[in-house]
C-alpha cells in the first residue's frame, strides 16, 4: 500500500439538534471543517481535493450536491475538484477510500474528508422512511413500521434458529455501548439516566420495536458531522517536522477492505445458505484489511469502532471478524474480551447506540476515532497502549462493507 497518513480532524457534538438552533446542514458543514483546520493547524491553501459523504441530505433537507459547500466555507476551495459519496451508512468510509485513491494515484497531497447528516428535523416516522431508501423499495420496506429495526430482528431470529442465540447477550452489548458513551463528553446519550429496567423485557422500560428487537437496541437518530485530513508521505512528513513531530508519530492507514453484496437482506441470506458464517462478505472484509495490514487475525488488533446500528448487528460482527468462531459470539461477551479492558474493546467511544449516528458521517467518525485512540487522545475512552485499530462500518443490510486498520509505526 502506499503510505497515507492521517493528519487528525474533528466532530460535532452528537447531542446537539442542529434545527432546533435554528441553524442549517451548511451550518454544520462550514463549523466542522472550520474546527477542523483550526485543531489541526493545516493551511487550508493546502487541502488539494474534497470529499463529502452524506446519505440522504435530499429527503431530510432537499439540499443535494453538498460538495459545492467547500467554496463556500473558504474562497480558497472555490476551485478544487470535490465530489460528494452515497452508499447508505457507509457513505463516509466511501468518502475515505475515494480520498486514498486520489492520494494513491499521486494526483494530490492532501485530502479532507467530511462526512455530515441532518437528521432530526423531522419526526421519527418520516425519519424512518427516509433512511428505508437504503433498502429496496417496494419489495423489503413492506409490511412493517421500521424497515431497519425489521430486517435486524429477522437476523436475530436467524442466529436464534441456527445457533440457539439468548436475546440476553444482545442486553448486554447495549449496555456496554450505553455505558461507554457516559465518557465520552461528545456522546448523545451521555447524560441519558437508564436503569436495570431499560435493558429488560418491562414495554414501558424498554418497548418492543419491531420482532425482538426493543428500544435500547437500537442506534439513536443523530445530527452530526466529523471531518478527516488525509495525506501523502510528502506532506506528511512536512506537517510532522513544522510540529516537531518525526512521521511515525502520524497514524496511518495501514490497511483496507471494501465488499459489496446484493441489495436484498433475503438475497444476502440465500447465498451465504450452507456456509458457516451468515454473511460471508463480511469476514472477507475484515480479512482483506487485516492482510493489507500484515496482521494474521483481527486478535491483533488492540480495539475496534464498528457499526453497532443494532446490538444484533455487533452480535453479528463479533463472529464475522473471527474474533469467535461462527455462531459464538457469546463467547466474546461472557469473558469480556469486548468490554474495556478485554482482549479487543468494541465501540470505546459508545458506537452508534451509544454515541450516536449521523448516518453519512458515521465511517469518518470511526476513522476520528481510530486516529484519537492511536494517538493516545481518546480521553476517557482511551484503551490502553492502543497501536493498532480497526473500524468496520456497514451500509444497509451489509449491501455495503468497509473495514480499515489504523496504526503507527
Amino acid at each position: 500500500m502506499t503510505a497515507i497518513y492521517l493528519l487528525g480532524g474533528t466532530q460535532t457534538d452528537f447531542a446537539r439538534n442542529w434545527s432546533r438552533e435554528g441553524l442549517s446542514i451548511y451550518d454544520m458543514f462550514a463549523e466542522t471543517l472550520n474546527q477542523g483546520l483550526e485543531q489541526t493547524q493545516i493551511d487550508v491553501n493546502d487541502i488539494a481535493v474534497g470529499h463529502v459523504g452524506n446519505f440522504v441530505s435530499d429527503l431530510f433537507t432537499g439540499q443535494a450536491q453538498l460538495n459545492g459547500f467547500f467554496g463556500h466555507v473558504h474562497p480558497a476551495l472555490h476551485n478544487i475538484p470535490t465530489s460528494r459519496h452515497e452508499a447508505a451508512c457507509a457513505s463516509g468510509s466511501m468518502a475515505l477510500l475515494a480520498a486514498m485513491r486520489d492520494i494513491e494515484s499521486g494526483h494530490y497531497p492532501l485530502a479532507c474528508v467530511l462526512g455530515i447528516e441532518y437528521m432530526r428535523n423531522v419526526d421519527g416516522a418520516t425519519g424512518a422512511d427516509h433512511l428505508a431508501a437504503a433498502a429496496w423499495r417496494g419489495i423489503e420496506t413492506e409490511g412493517c413500521t421500521y424497515p431497519w429495526p425489521h430486517m435486524f430482528a429477522n437476523l436475530f431470529d436467524i442466529y436464534q434458529e441456527r445457533y440457539g442465540t439468548s436475546i440476553e447477550y444482545l442486553r448486554e452489548i447495549g449496555k456496554n455501548n450505553f455505558a461507554n458513551a457516559k465518557n465520552n463528553p461528545l456522546a448523545q446519550t451521555r447524560h441519558w439516566q437508564l436503569e436495570d429496567c431499560n435493558f429488560s423485557d418491562d414495554e414501558k422500560a424498554n418497548p418492543i420495536i419491531e420482532g425482538q428487537l426493543r428500544k435500547q437496541d437500537c442506534g439513536q437518530i443523530t445530527d452530526g458531522a466529523a471531518v478527516m485530513f488525509l495525506a501523502n508521505e510528502d506532506y506528511a512528513r512536512k506537517y510532522a517536522k513544522q510540529r516537531n513531530l518525526s512521521l511515525s508519530d502520524l497514524p496511518r492507514i495501514k490497511g483496507w477492505g471494501h465488499r459489496s453484496a446484493a441489495l436484498l437482506m433475503d438475497r444476502k441470506l440465500e447465498l451465504g445458505q450452507g456456509q458457516p458464517l451468515v454473511f460471508p462478505h463480511v469476514k472477507d472484509t475484515f480479512d482483506d484489511a487485516l492482510r493489507r495490514a500484515g496482521l494474521n487475525d483481527v486478535k491483533q488488533l488492540d480495539g475496534l469502532e464498528v457499526h453497532d446500528c443494532f446490538t444484533m448487528t455487533e452480535y453479528m460482527i463479533i463472529d464475522h471478524s473471527g474474533l469467535t468462531a461462527p455462531g459464538e459470539s457469546y463467547r466474546a461477551i461472557d469473558d469480556g474480551s469486548i468490554f474495556m479492558g478485554g482482549q479487543l474493546p468494541i465501540n470505546p467511544s459508545g458506537g452508534l447506540i451509544g454515541l450516536g449516528h449521523p448516518v453519512g458521517a458515521t465511517g469518518v467518525r470511526m476513522m476520528l476515532d481510530a486516529y484519537k485512540q492511536v494517538r493516545g487522545e481518546a480521553g476517557d475512552c482511551q484503551v490502553e497502549g492502543a497501536n493498532n485499530f480497526g473500524i468496520f462500518n456497514l451500509g444497509g443490510s451489509a449491501t455495503t462493507c468497509a473495514t480499515f486498520v489504523v496504526g503507527k509505526d
